[in-house]
């Protein structure tokens, strides 16, 4: 590094990165133009970081304080034991996710929430291996998915005495045959951002009389999933990634109303039961989506999550997708501005129909470089052994906040040694 720039402010740096002026005035252009600007930005609880970590933890809305405050004081603290019936917690997981369904394309009636992500996987794979036609032996799993959904999808295997076969995405309607009971697939690759075809996999599972069992954990309150439109059988995703619903807010599963007469739980609760308080030994199911349902709901979570989904009133996901590629457009291109030469390399597509809501970029040193970043107020998070991942929401990220991370991110990356390159880099 030389002595001129070493006796340079950070902020003089970041400002003389070429093209630095220009592509700041365009995220201001672009913030002025935004439907989903300030007024809905101010939903949330913010502060002057750039908080680019929404596709692991999604921003407090302020909404949720209060109701918190409300149902703690009040509904636990007075009501106490009548809150199930006069202040609704016995409805809460159906209620709730009537109002995730339209962020994911449902209808109501169709989305169950409670419990985590990882058992409505478990429910889904073994809910859809019951439902499959005879002679299948084996499943398909995404061979890029999230290693839990891999972990269950293999316990679930050796339990229902079938074979789990690990499969790309892309090679998947390739792959499948009349064997095929189902295919659990990520809708969004969570390490490189990649949006997989949901349309076209679930079609040709379905063509081959396979089910279609999707992850929506990265892309829900990212984009518009469809899972009514393109017939998806069953779905499970989390809520505390784009859905604002806070750490461990419970997850949820969705499924194709004509499969929900036959939808076989594997985990039969009382909380499922078509007569709860019956307490009788032999297990009935109740009708519908509630049969998803297991034990006893986890309340304040399950409000505060309901609270969160206020955020989204007014707002339509659609707009959200549009934004969202905006400001993964804008910071691509500002990281091409400002990152110094092969220093990175994004390995999130840049085509639109193959991009989720966030940019992963290679990075030698990336451990090193996001610690650097968070000490200078730009959040994302690392993935070993060399992602940097920025996720963008888009209900409260701006175009200023994608302009300021690749500013600063071009300016860490000009302090370190030339050989720390990206892999596989070009010169």
């Amino acid at each position: 590094m030389s002595e001129n720039r070493e006796n340079k402010t950070p902020q003089q740096a970041a400002e003389n990165a070429p093209g630095a002026r220009d592509h700041a005035a365009q995220a201001e252009q672009l913030d002025a133009a935004d439907p989903l600007g300030s007024a809905v930005r101010d939903r949330f609880v913010l502060d002057d970081t750039v908080y680019l970590d929404g596709n692991s933890l999604g921003a407090l809305p302020r909404a949720v304080p209060g109701r918190m405050a409300e149902v703690i004081s009040r509904e636990w603290g007075e009501l106490r034991i009548r809150s199930w019936d006069e202040s609704g917690w016995w409805t809460a997981p159906e209620r709730v996710g009537d109002k995730i369904a339209p962020l994911i394309g449902a209808s109501p009636g169709r989305v169950v929430v409670g419990d985590s992500t990882s058992i409505n996987v478990f429910k889904a794979v073994v809910g859809g291996i019951r439902m499959a036609g005879k002679g299948c032996t084996e499943i398909l799993v995404d061979a890029t998915t999230f290693p839990t959904d891999g972990y269950i999808a293999r316990s679930a295997a050796r339990m229902t005495g079938l074979a789990v076969r690990p499969v790309e995405p892309t090679r998947i309607a390739d792959e499948v045959t009349e064997r095929t009971a189902l295919a659990l697939v990520n809708h969004v690759d969570y390490r490189t951002g990649e949006l997989n075809d949901l349309p076209g996999i679930t079609n040709a599972l379905h063509s081959a009389g396979a089910l279609a069992v999707w992850d929506l954990c990265h892309s829900a309150g990212a984009l518009p999933v469809g899972v009514e439109r393109y017939n998806v059988d069953l779905a499970v995703g989390c809520t505390y990634k784009y859905l604002n619903g806070g750490p461990g807010s419970p997850a949820y599963l969705y499924v194709r109303e004509s499969l929900q007469e036959r939808f076989d739980s594997p985990l039969p609760g009382w909380n499922s039961h078509a007569d709860p308080f019956g307490m009788t030994s032999d297990y009935a199911a109740a009708e519908g989506i509630v049969r998803g349902r297991v034990g006893t709901p986890d309340i304040l979570s399950l409000l505060a999550l309901e609270a969160a989904l206020d955020a989204w009133d007014g707002v339509a996901v659609e707009d959200v997708r549009t934004k969202s590629l905006a400001l993964t457009d804008l910071f691509l291109d500002c990281v091409a501005a400002y990152a110094p030469p092969g220093r990175v390399r994004s390995i999130t597509p840049y085509d639109h129909g193959r991009r989720g809501s966030q940019v992963s970029l290679e990075c030698s040193g990336a451990a090193e470089v996001m610690a650097e970043l968070i000490r200078r107020g730009v959040i994302g998070d690392f993935r070993q052994p060399d992602v940097l991942r920025f996720g963008f929401t888009p209900l409260y990220t701006s175009f200023a906040d994608a302009e300021r991370a690749a500013r600063v991110l071009g300016e860490v990356l000009r302090a370190l040694p030339e050989e720390d390159a990206a892999p596989g880099a070009g010169g």
